[in-house]
């Protein structure tokens, strides 16, 4: 008699690269380099928010076709940790709210209109489209309900959830983080501290000379009282002496006068010679 063994159950593969390369030229990557790199950063102390770039976000638990990698997200809320790819059940339900993609001359306008649409179904809150080649410019678009719309006036938009600021020109795409200052690459970074580093040893060196120069005005102030005590104990000691000379020269006066009114007692004159 034979066992009939009942199959086992599916064993879903979920690959952490869709072969796909991060991106096309290097003006995307360096678009992409810079969000995520200034991102990871504002964040870097909220362990309850995770930033990837060119990481593959699953939204369904036993569908690994359904994915994309977006060229940067945030997710907040899930710990700030290593991943092989972002799968959202595992993430607390939790799908990235802020999504970013940089265009390339390789993207097609399908392609990013079905980018767009997972990103809607998913639950994204936010999604920017950013096109870094002239002419420059964003699309952005936020969650109402269960759509994303579009945001009319991106020149001066700030994002709910990250605080930055989306600056447009005609030659130019900006993005402004919640402390005033421009997204800048590793290398403008760096540039900046050396340069603030530089000030700091100028202002070191100089606070340095200033409190020699308060200390040399101090023991020359020191000096010039340390000579005003002296000539003043000299002046006091002049006029001691001077009194004490003056003391003696009365006391022998006075012993003069007595011998002499003594002499005249006598019948002596004294001033006779």
């Amino acid at each position: 008699m034979s066992t009939i063994q009942e199959p086992g159950p599916i064993i879903v593969e979920y690959p952490d690269s869709d072969g796909k390369p991060m991106s096309d030229n290097t003006v995307q990557f360096r678009w992409i380099s810079l969000i995520m790199w200034n991102l990871d950063h504002q964040y870097a102390t909220r362990p309850d928010v995770f930033v990837a770039g060119d990481h593959l976000i699953y939204p369904i638990k036993g569908d690994a076709s359904t994915r994309q990698a977006p060229d940067v997200y945030v997710a907040f809320g899930p710990r700030k940790k290593d991943r092989g790819s972002y799968r959202v059940w595992e993430e607390g339900g939790v799908f990235p709210q802020v999504v970013f993609e940089v265009w390339s001359p390789n993207n097609q306008a399908t392609e990013m209109d079905a980018k767009r649409e997972f990103y809607e179904r998913h639950g994204a809150e936010e999604y920017y489209l950013i096109y870094p080649d002239f002419p420059c410019h964003i699309v952005g678009w936020k969650r109402e309900g269960k759509q994303l719309v579009n945001i009319s006036q991106m020149d001066g938009w700030v994002s709910p959830r990250l605080g930055i600021q989306f600056g447009l020109k005609p030659t130019e795409v900006s993005i402004t983080g919640p402390n005033g200052k421009r997204f800048q690459t590793p290398t403008e970074i760096a540039a900046e501290r050396a340069a603030a580093e530089q000030l700091a040893k100028v202002e070191a060196r100089r606070a340095d000379e200033q409190a020699q120069l308060a200390k040399a005005e101090r023991d020359r102030a020191d000096e010039q009282t340390r000579l005003a005590t002296f000539e003043r104990d000299r002046a006091d000691e002049q006029t001691r002496q001077t009194e004490e000379q003056a003391r003696k020269t009365a006391t022998e006066q006075a012993r003069a006068d007595k011998l002499a009114a003594r002499l005249r007692e006598l019948g002596i004159d004294p001033d006779a010679e």
